[in-house]
């Protein structure tokens, strides 16, 4: 369980504050489903080709898509489980699929699904056995995995498109790719040179005189590093959930492709990456729930640049959304309930009940 936050002073924040990005969340959910509207009027011939398109699916291909997608989602469980494991505990990879499903379930639905998302899956691993530390732990290591891993198919999205990227697409991926620079370059910093960690420490001793919250990360920070120390599987270990989380993104990109020659669309191999994981750049921001809208537009549009037909586009957009999004939040929803379940099962029984035997003796040494 999370502590609850406090404002200045120790005063509770106001419920206004509070439910300020809930709102924004709505807010903007709002305005993604009027522009879609908008664009809906404006492309309606469009819409009635990919309408057309999507009603012939070949169903080979649409079966090879729902594989890919399904390797995709289990590759994307095997990263924290690796990294569970690592930490001394064993989770089977069903658990830790339904685990990994449900969340996703939860960040697709509900505003600011995200945050939620990452909470309610922190908290059920850590009471399944692998304690608070660790499961934040996990949830960090596989969530820069996943990042490290996108950024290498976008830079080979990048080589892939050769000279045919357009100049709109460069700007963004040289931002984003400088990010990463600078976040290895921090981290090359803190392995190194001495003097760069003194800085940092004191900073952070600075900060953690002024704020209490600073002290509890520093101390969940300390104790994660032990626990890393002892486990040290050694450096090419470590390689594991990178790799898992390559094969998700790669997967998901091989479905995308197994829906396009399900509609008897040419797939546009030399953008492919590049269109595919400039989406999921688009998609991480969250601005809505799912990124409903925001990856829609961003993946139908950079096909239809890369020379795909506006309504071939906007098919091959929709049904890769209806395989890989919409499919699995009923599945998600199904592997929360039951998870929910189980855990209130478990509960119960850890409980000694007062109507039970130990209850009646006790309540006849009372009367005695």
């Amino acid at each position: 369980m999370t502590e609850p936050t406090s404002g200045i002073g120790g005063a509770d924040p106001s419920p206004a504050f509070r439910s300020w990005p809930g709102r924004l969340g709505w807010l903007l959910s709002a305005l993604v489903l009027a522009a879609a509207a908008v664009v809906a009027l404006s492309r309606r011939r469009e819409l009635a080709e990919a309408y057309h398109l999507i009603t012939r699916v070949r169903l080979p291909g649409l079966a090879a898509a729902v594989a890919l997608e399904a390797a995709s989602v289990v590759c994307f469980a095997a990263g924290p489980r690796w990294l569970l494991r690592a930490g001394g505990v064993w989770w089977s990879l069903r658990r830790m699929t339904c685990a990994t499903v449900a969340a996703n379930a939860l960040a697709g639905t509900l505003p600011g699904g995200a945050a939620f998302s990452a909470a309610w899956l922190s908290q059920y691993v850590s009471r399944r056995g692998a304690g608070q530390v660790l499961a934040l732990a996990v949830l960090v290591a596989a969530g820069t995995a996943s990042a490290l891993s996108l950024f290498l198919l976008l830079f080979l999205g990048l080589v892939t498109a050769g000279p045919a990227v357009p100049a709109a697409f460069v700007r963004p991926v040289l931002a984003v790719l400088l990010v990463a620079l600078a976040v290895g370059l921090v981290l090359l910093g803190l392995c190194r040179w001495a003097a760069f960690r003194r800085l940092l420490r004191r900073v952070w001793t600075y900060g953690g005189a002024r704020y209490g919250r600073v002290r509890r990360v520093e101390s969940d920070l300390g104790r994660l590093v032990g626990q890393a120390r002892r486990v040290q599987p050694g450096l090419l270990p470590w390689l594991w959930p990178v790799l898992f989380a390559l094969l998700n993104w790669t997967f998901d990109a091989a479905c995308l492709a197994a829906g396009m020659w399900a509609l008897g669309i040419g797939v546009p191999w030399r953008g492919l990456l590049l269109c595919y994981a400039l989406t999921q750049v688009a998609g991480s921001l969250r601005l809505t729930p799912g990124s409903l809208g925001i990856a829609e537009a961003t993946l139908s549009a950079l096909l239809a640049v890369y020379g795909m037909a506006p309504g071939q586009a906007i098919a091959a957009t929709f049904l890769y959304r209806i395989v890989s999004y919409w499919a699995l939040q009923p599945i998600g929803w199904a592997c929360w309930t039951g998870l929910t379940l189980e855990q209130a099962r478990s509960s119960r029984k850890s409980r000694v009940p007062g109507g039970g035997r130990r209850g009646r003796r006790s309540r006849r040494r009372s009367r005695g």
